[in-house]
């Protein structure tokens, strides 16, 4: 791909309108469009970033044993009035009406979906556990939608599902969900912290929302510092040690604001290890037992009896990971971006010095591009004719971590090389190719 062919609009200055990182470099470097308030067109760049995003929160769903499906964005009003939640969900449901002028809605999650789904098709206890998720477009008619992708009202979302026979069975769906979250932000070199959180409109008496540290964050936070410490890295998935992983969280206080009390924020935690600070939210998840199936009549036969099963929803903000990502990686005051190696848009970016009278070190760049394609690095080549300068500033503010360049510092088949933010090394193509996939693979 030549970079003068790609659909990449560069602006030169921050937009007036965009207050905070994300916004600001995601319209700068072409990531995205308005379209409408709260609404936006994702472009070439931004989309490649969310796509890959999806991908490493699908593996890690797939990985638990989550099963995916897809459900539709537009829904029936009447099971969302079976479950009493019509009236009460307020002015961010988009309410509408068809041409039969029955009531519909715009999807803003799916629990009373899945569980009509799953009441018309299971009838068995022995089928239990059931966990499904899909990744689509939902939709949240916010009031004052602002700060980009972070608080819009089209987003792109992961939402999953469990359904269990009873309370204990319930919990170790739910902690595998906490775990694959864990795993999920550490994927995206994220340093998220599950912390007790407000249950709103979802319901419930369980609920942790996933947070990473940004100050322009939305979400209060009161943590113990220590959490960090806490060693994530567990493979198992039985019943026990996933508890234990669960409990070494809550056993340092960890609350939003919602939840927060200072007495016992002040009586829990060593004054040396309090944190108060801003976060964003990048994943949240619930257990609300059998909130949605006893009001709808979701049941499996069980000994002879009619037993309602519990239920828990694990969303992911897959659209909102992207910005979370720049918010926490974004050197702004630099105008340097470095997206981890597993979402970055491209691996490494080829930039010739090109001469009017000599196309040899486009040439050479094409050779390249085919080599590193050839070995499972996806490149782009700078054919434009800006200088070496402005070409390296451009891809420091896109982000792309590795940069390659061909000009008269070349030596034979030694090539500068550099990862952003690190010293110029002199490599052959071999040397560069052997330390991309490398870095990729850990």
């Amino acid at each position: 791909m030549y970079f003068s062919k790609a659909f990449i609009p560069i602006l030169k200055n921050n937009p007036a309108e965009a207050k905070i990182k994300s916004h600001q470099l995601m319209l700068r470097v072409g990531m995205i469009k308005q379209s409408s308030s709260g609404i936006y067109s994702w472009l070439p760049l931004g989309f490649k970033v969310m796509k890959k995003i999806e991908q490493i929160v699908r593996e890690e769903q797939d990985r638990i044993g989550v099963q995916e499906m897809l459900m539709p964005t537009i829904q029936s009003s009447e099971i969302w009035k079976e479950s009493g939640r019509y009236e009460d969900y307020g002015e961010e449901m988009l309410r509408i009406k068809d041409r039969q002028n029955r009531e519909m809605l715009y999807g803003p999650t799916n629990e009373e979906l899945v569980t009509e789904i799953f009441r018309s098709s299971i009838k068995s206890y022995k089928s239990l556990p059931q966990l499904l998720y899909h990744i689509q477009w939902k939709f949240r008619d916010e009031l004052r939608p602002r700060f980009g992708i972070m608080r819009c009202r089209e987003f792109y979302m992961k939402d999953a599902y469990s359904f269990d026979l009873n309370d204990d069975d319930a919990s170790f769906s739910y902690n595998k969900f906490f775990l694959s979250y864990l795993r999920t932000f550490k994927r995206l070199d994220l340093s998220a912290i599950p912390m007790a959180a407000d249950t709103g409109p979802i319901g419930g008496n369980l609920s942790h929302e996933f947070i990473i540290l940004a100050d322009t964050g939305e979400s209060k936070i009161y943590t113990d510092k220590r959490i960090f410490e806490v060693d994530s890295n567990s493979t198992i998935l039985d019943k026990n040690s996933l508890k234990k992983l669960r409990n070494e969280y809550e056993n340092f206080y960890s609350v939003t604001d919602e939840k927060f009390n200072k007495n016992e924020f002040e009586q829990k935690v060593p004054e040396e290890f309090r944190l108060n600070t801003k976060g964003i939210e990048v994943g949240h998840i619930f257990y609300f037992g059998d909130k949605y199936s006893k009001p709808m009549n979701a049941s499996v036969d069980f000994q002879g009896k009619k037993e309602f099963v519990k239920m828990g929803s694990y969303g992911i903000g897959v659209s909102r990971l992207v910005g979370a990502i720049i918010e926490a990686k974004y050197d702004d005051k630099n105008e340097i971006m470095k997206w981890p190696l597993s979402v970055s848009p491209y691996d490494c970016a080829i930039i010739p010095i090109i001469n009017k009278n000599d196309s040899s070190n486009l040439e050479k760049s094409n050779k390249i591009f085919d080599y590193l394609k050839s070995n499972k690095v996806d490149p782009i080549i700078d054919d434009t004719d800006e200088n070496i300068s402005a070409k390296i500033k451009k891809f420091n503010l896109i982000g792309i971590p590795f940069q390659l360049i061909i000009g008269k510092k070349s030596e034979g088949d030694l090539f500068e090389f550099k990862e952003i933010g690190k010293e110029t090394q002199k490599l052959t193509i071999e040397e560069i190719t052997n330390q991309i996939n490398k870095l990729k693979s850990n």
